[in-house]
């Protein structure tokens, strides 16, 4: 029964991770898995018995969510761009209060609070157009496989770090809408390469978060804030507002996203 549940866990957080905007690792602390998650990628050649089901169950939550659901993900933006998106913006304020109680465990100063606004400009200011990366879809020699080996150690920063979005990182480096591609098309070239970006990266930077989480927990978590908060701004329909029939069937969409991570925070009760 743990395993099954925490393989719906990894579910959540893998669903969370495709979505624009919206973070795994805001999902796993809302589940009340994250702080799990960094000891035992952490420990894992230490004691690696110890956190191998864990990992498994998760890990395997997450492989379903990209490989079943990214084409559906990917059909939803493309048909219904308003209303898909704000579901994801509804989420991610969902999403706000659970980090802002997880900040304010401790004692804030005001002096910490600017690390909201560090965090949002940050987000901000990487929210642009991303670069054309067309090239990358068939790569083709040491050069693109090497780019995309370091995409995938910085995904994997966006991965272990709540608030920050795989997604929108994948976003900002241009590879958001060809690696859903080829997720779908099973294209083995590209992924291989970003995948083992994401481990390299993940191993590295999990013990050293990990620490800054536990040494700077506010400074950190107001940091986190300030992503989430920007993230708003980067997950926004590049249509623009919506309009007609879409305003209200958006409103909805909103409402039910940030009903859902409502009710997982309070119905868990992880941060009480």
């Amino acid at each position: 029964m743990k395993f099954l549940v925490n393989y719906l866990k990894g579910v959540a957080v893998g669903l969370a991770t495709l979505v624009p905007g919206a973070s795994g690792g805001t999902m796993a602390i809302i589940l009340g898995i994250y702080d799990d998650l960094l000891h035992s990628v952490g420990s894992f050649f230490t004691n690696w018995k110890k956190h191998f089901m864990f990992l498994l169950s998760v890990g395997l939550g997450g492989l379903t969510a990209l490989v079943v659901f990214s084409g559906v993900l990917t059909a939803a933006l493309k048909s219904f761009p308003f209303e898909t998106k704000f579901l994801f913006m509804g989420v991610i304020c969902g999403g706000i209060p659970v980090l802002y109680k997880k900040a304010t465990e401790g004692k804030v100063e005001i002096k910490s609070l600017i690390f909201i606004i560090i965090g949002l400009v940050i987000v901000v200011l990487f929210s642009g157009d991303p670069a054309s990366t067309e090239t990358l879809a068939n790569p083709q020699g040491v050069g693109s496989l090497f780019l995309l080996f370091i995409a995938g150690v910085i995904l994997a920063i966006a991965l272990v770090l709540p608030g920050i979005s795989g997604s929108l990182m994948l976003y900002i480096m241009g590879l958001y809408n060809i690696t859903m591609t080829a997720i779908n098309t099973r294209n083995i070239p590209f992924l291989i390469p970003l995948g083992l970006g994401v481990v390299v990266g993940t191993l590295a930077t999990t013990r050293l978060i990990e620490a800054l989480l536990k040494k700077y927990p506010v400074k950190m978590y107001m940091l986190i804030l300030g992503f989430v908060a920007g993230s708003l701004y980067s997950v926004f329909p590049e249509e623009g507002f919506p309009t007609g029939l879409h305003i209200l069937t958006s409103i909805i969409t909103f409402v039910i996203g940030f009903a859902i991570i409502r009710f997982i925070s309070k119905k868990d009760d992880i941060l009480a």
